[in-house]
């Protein structure tokens, strides 16, 4: 297996951590309650020999802590840590692009409270500094004082045969999305996008990926609707990739992602990979996802849930 260097990013850091279906819909049942391993079993439909497998590596990266549930008692759960409990930002995120693009009556049922002003409402990613709306296009990016370069290793990863349909639970409220960022190369592929990338060998030079693979993450973000293709040269015919609007709303969850990998993912106190820039105010960029009823900071502790039965 192959070593080489690619272009530092925290997100890429990031996804080298939890960005695995598997690991994704694990935490989004701990974050919505599920904490012994026969209800994440159930809940999830995945092996035992892979639940076991990941509950094992989000523990190695301080992702979960395992837990007695009684002084002496052997029956053990999985809680959520500091470090996973910053990842909030990213479920709200997930959350609020689920029910912006897919009708899912699960979903529908779920009502959250901001316990802060006692009203429902809907996540919203602001800027820090001027409280407005994040878009998509009004952001620039620059290499920050951690743009290096990171040691990957070269390995190919098939898309996992889960499908959003193969997850069983009521809870797996966000399972569409999961079905997108949950394998590596399609969820690079997207943040690369984010940055202008629309070709295929832009993106093959920036990603240590075969053709085929890279071709197959193309064309599965064309039919989910995240990228719409157009011909720009007819011999050889060549094609572009713009991102929809499904696309260009996934922004806000990359946004928490990279500031979670920022903050968690570091490597040797670099400083921070990219540095953004809210156009609109001309501010750096920090998101912050705030209730749409009072504005306040949305923060887990203090977001209630219900779900329909």
């Amino acid at each position: 297996m192959s070593k080489l260097l690619t272009r530092a990013s925290s997100i890429n850091r990031a996804l080298d951590q939890i960005g695995d279906k598997w690991c994704l819909l694990i935490l989004q049942e701990v974050f919505w309650g599920i904490n012994s391993f026969n209800e994440m079993l159930a809940a999830t439909g995945v092996s035992k020999g892979v639940l076991s497998e990941r509950l094992k590596w989000l523990q190695s990266i301080d992702c979960l802590q395992k837990k007695a549930d009684d002084e002496g008692g052997k029956r053990m759960s999985y809680h959520l840590t500091r470090k996973s409990l910053d990842l909030y930002d990213t479920a709200l995120m997930a959350v609020a692009w689920e029910r912006r693009f897919f009708n899912t009556p699960e979903l529908d049922e779920v009502s959250l409270i901001h316990l802060k002003c006692g009203h429902s409402f809907e996540p919203q990613m602001r800027c820090r500094a001027c409280k407005g709306e994040v878009d998509v296009n009004e952001v620039a990016y620059k290499p920050g004082p951690g743009a290096t370069q990171d040691e990957r290793q070269k390995k190919v990863r098939r898309r996992s045969s889960l499908s959003v349909h193969d997850v069983p639970s009521s809870r797996s409220l966000y399972k569409n999305l999961v079905n997108l960022v949950g394998d590596r190369w399609t969820a690079n592929v997207i943040a690369l996008s984010f940055h202008g990338l629309t070709r295929f060998e832009q993106f093959h030079q920036e990603l240590p990926v075969a053709t085929n693979i890279l071709a197959d993450r193309l064309k599965f973000l064309v039919e989910e609707g995240v990228f719409r293709q157009s011909v720009y040269l007819q011999r050889p015919l060549r094609y572009e990739y713009q991102l929809t609007d499904k696309g260009e709303a996934l922004f806000n969850w990359f946004l928490a992602l990279l500031q979670w990998g920022d903050k968690w993912c570091t490597v040797d106190d670099d400083g921070k990979p990219m540095q953004l820039t809210h156009e609109t105010c001309g501010r750096s960029l920090r998101g912050q996802v705030q209730c749409s009823a009072c504005d306040g900071v949305l923060k887990a502790h203090e977001v209630q849930y219900s779900l329909g039965q």
